[in-house]
């Protein structure tokens, strides 16, 4: 079982998304009993807070539900715990290297680093452009799912 955890500022938009996204990618190729997949947050500001409404609102749009989900910070320990830690943007993999001690096992990536165009996915809650960040994590979902898929996860 590949386990992936997805991390932001707050895990109340970007990851949660990513998370719900990548959930949905699995279950419709038929591979969910072979991923465990969540999201944290780098900070606490936003701890036991659910979904940000406009980020559930977007994954609704597209059909994906995110019920039940609330915000979590990143632990030491999550760095033994999952195969994969996907940051969605350069301050998020500073801190997350901060958090876990290190990378010493090369677990911690840029979600867009799986797509042909690395880089920091958007984060609404400053620009407000919820569909650029749903666009971000759907490719870069797909592109890690595919390079799984292609690894033999």
């Amino acid at each position: 079982m590949t386990k992936i955890l997805f991390v932001c500022h707050g895990n109340i938009c970007r990851s949660p998304m990513a998370e719900f996204v990548m959930k949905d990618l699995v279950q419709k190729a038929g591979l969910e009993d072979q991923f465990l997949i969540e999201s944290a947050a780098t900070s606490t500001e936003e701890t036991g807070n659910p979904v940000y409404p406009p980020a559930r609102r977007k994954l609704a749009e597209h059909g994906i539900g995110c019920a039940g989900k609330t915000s979590r910070q990143l632990r030491a320990a999550d760095y033994g715990r999952w195969d994969l830690l996907i940051g969605m943007d350069r301050a998020n993999l500073r801190n997350m290297g901060r958090i876990c001690g290190g990378d010493p096992e090369g677990k911690i990536h840029l979600l867009l680093d799986f797509t042909s165009r690395p880089g920091d996915v958007a984060d609404p809650w400053y620009t407000g452009d919820f569909e650029r960040t749903w666009q971000d994590v759907l490719e870069g979902c797909r592109g890690l799912l595919e390079r799984l898929k292609k690894e033999g996860f």
